[in-house]
C-alpha cells in the first residue's frame, strides 16, 4: 500500500529520447542539449575573450579542439574504465557512440589534452590562464549534458521515497528512483554560477589554477557525493561497491578532487599572484586594452 502512495506522488517519465524520426534523419534529445551546451559555452566564453582582449577567430579553433576532445574521450574512457574486456576483444564497437556509453572522466581527461595541444600553437593563451577560464562555460554545458542523459531515461539512481521520485517508464520501471541527472545538472549550474562570479572579481587578474582548481574540487566532489545515490553502470560494479563502499565514477573522482586542491592550495602563493599580474599587465600594453 505504502508504494503504491509513493508511486501515485511521484513523477511518471515517458519522454521519448527521438524528437524526430524520418527516413535517414534521426534527431534525439541528448544530442540536441549537447551540441546546445556547447554552443552556450561559446557565446560565454566569446565574452571573456573579449574582456581579456583576445582575438575572436581562435574561438572556432579552441571549439574544434574541444568537441573532438569530448566525444573520443567520453567514449574510450567509457569503454576503458567501465568495460575494457569487451570492447579490447570488439574494437569495432568503441566507434558505435550511437550505442550509448560516454564517461565524464574521460571526457576531461581529453579536454586536457587538447587544451595542452591548443596552448602550444597560441602563447597568448597559456594552458592554465586557459583551463581557468575555459572550466567556466564547461561547468554549464555539463548541466545540459545531464538533462541529455534525463531525456534519454539513463544514469539515475536507486529507489526513493522523496516525493520527487522519478518513475522511467521508458525503461519499464515501476517505483520512484531518484532523478540524479537533476541532481547533478543542478549542481553544475550552481558551480558555473560561482565560477563565473569568481572569474568577474578578478578577471584578468585570477591567480594561476584558482578558477580551474575550484571547478575540479567541486564538481567531481558533487559526483561523488551524488553517485551514492546512482545506479552503478555496470554489473560487476556492485561487488566493487559492497567490497570498498564506492562505484568506479567515485573511484575515477578522487584523482581529480585532489589535483584541483593542489592548484587551488597553489593559486594562493605569491609566485602564482606574480604570475598573473605580469602576465595581464604585459598583454595589456601589447594589446592596447584598457584594464578592466
Amino acid at each position: 500500500m505504502l508504494d503504491f502512495l509513493n508511486a501515485l506522488a511521484a513523477i511518471s517519465w515517458d519522454v521519448s529520447p527521438e524528437i524526430l524520426q524520418w527516413k535517414f534523419i534521426n534527431l534525439r534529445w541528448y544530442g540536441l542539449l549537447f551540441a546546445t551546451g556547447f554552443i552556450v559555452g561559446y557565446f560565454i566564453f566569446s565574452k571573456i575573450y573579449k574582456i581579456e582582449g583576445k582575438p575572436q577567430e581562435d574561438l572556432e579553433t579552441l571549439l574544434t579542439y574541444m568537441v573532438i576532445a569530448t566525444v573520443i574521450g567520453s567514449r574510450l574512457g567509457h569503454c576503458l574504465f567501465y568495460d575494457p574486456v569487451y570492447y579490447l576483444s570488439n574494437p569495432l564497437e568503441i566507434f558505435k557512440i550511437w550505442k550509448g556509453g560516454l564517461a565524464s572522466h574521460g571526457g576531461t581527461i581529453g579536454l586536457l589534452i587538447a587544451l595542452f595541444l591548443y596552448s602550444r600553437r597560441h602563447p597568448d593563451q597559456p594552458y592554465l590562464w586557459l583551463l581557468d577560464r575555459i572550466v567556466i562555460p564547461i561547468a554549464l554545458a555539463g548541466a545540459f549534458i545531464r538533462l541529455g542523459n534525463l531525456m534519454n531515461s539513463e544514469i539515475y539512481g536507486g529507489a526513493t521515497d522523496l516525493p520527487w521520485g522519478f518513475i522511467f517508464l521508458q525503461n519499464g520501471e515501476t517505483i520512484p528512483k531518484h532523478p540524479t541527472q537533476l541532481y547533478e545538472a543542478g549542481s553544475y549550474v550552481l558551480i558555473f554560477l560561482y565560477l563565473m562570479f569568481s572569474y568577474l572579481q578578478m578577471k584578468r587578474y585570477v591567480p594561476r589554477g584558482r578558477i580551474f582548481g575550484q571547478f575540479l574540487m567541486l564538481l567531481f566532489g558533487a559526483r561523488f557525493l551524488i553517485e551514492f545515490v546512482k545506479n552503478v553502470q555496470e554489473a560487476w560494479e556492485i561487488d566493487m561497491v559492497a567490497t570498498y563502499g564506492i562505484n568506479m565514477g567515485q573511484l575515477l573522482s578522487i584523482p581529480f578532487i585532489v589535483v584541483g586542491t593542489v592548484f587551488f592550495v597553489r593559486s594562493f602563493s605569491s609566485k602564482a599572484r606574480q604570475e598573473a599580474i605580469e602576465f595581464a599587465e604585459k598583454h595589456q600594453k601589447k594589446e592596447g586594452v584598457k584594464k578592466v
